[in-house]
């Protein structure tokens, strides 16, 4: 597919026509607006024209398909975050990078649905782009190395803010906290614990004390980074 199927390639006005009723910055508003309030499988063309006031029909006046306008929506909430300031320290600015990423997706949840399609490369997400990258620029880090260092970091917060989320999905839909659930089987749990087919988990069952969220993700986090630094001072080092 070329660079024309592309929305940011197309103008937001045509040459000729009407002058146009809405933006592409209230349309992004108004999906953004759906998904964080009713789930992104509410986004549709016909719920964003009614949110706007247009036809359903219309609406293709701004926007060709439904990942156009998907593009617009995870583009419009990369504008919400400043770029972060560059310290210097690879860990340190490694780091900042990864609590913003795991910040912004808890605040908009279904950005965790569509961030594994191809970045949308419109301007606020260029920027973004732009902004992680230049944050760890600077440490003899080939190309390449910079894209790996970030997909790595970008993986790992992604992951565990999918877990994340789904957890308060249990919880809503049960009703229970992840306490109360795990008092449910506890008993069920007991008939595990000793079982000589399962002695490898018996040991952790028996031994292991479950980190809070906050700790869980600063415990992860500080291993991914160990592994990210540390391949770039052994790279650096030969």
């Amino acid at each position: 597919m070329g660079t024309e199927t592309l929305i940011w390639s197309r103008p937001e006005r045509g040459a000729r026509g009407p002058r146009p009723t809405h933006t592409r910055t209230t349309i992004a508003a108004a999906a953004v607006h759906i998904a964080d309030t009713e789930g992104v499988e509410a986004v549709s063309m016909r719920r964003v024209a009614a949110h706007i006031g247009a036809g359903a029909a219309s609406l293709y006046r701004y926007v060709s398909t439904k990942d156009d306008l998907y593009d617009l929506m995870l583009d419009a909430v990369a504008a919400e975050d400043a770029p972060l300031a560059r310290t210097g320290d690879l860990r340190t600015d490694l780091a900042a990078l990864a609590h913003r990423q795991r910040t912004g997706v808890l605040r908009h949840p279904w950005v965790a649905t569509l961030s594994g399609l191809r970045p949308s490369f419109g301007p606020n997400t260029l920027r973004s782009m732009e902004s992680a990258a230049a944050l760890i620029d600077g440490h003899d880090l080939t190309a390449n190395e910079t894209l790996l260092t970030i997909e790595t970091l970008t993986a790992f917060v992604t992951g565990y803010v999918h877990a994340e989320l789904a957890e308060h999905e249990a919880n809503r839909r049960s009703g229970m906290t992840v306490d109360q659930w795990t008092e449910a089987r506890a008993e069920y749990g007991r008939t595990i614990i000793g079982n000589p087919d399962f002695p490898t988990l018996t040991r952790i069952m028996t031994e292991a004390t479950a980190p809070l969220a906050e700790d869980s993700f600063e415990q992860g986090l500080a291993r991914v980074l160990d592994g990210l630094v540390a391949a770039r001072t052994t790279r650096c080092s030969r």
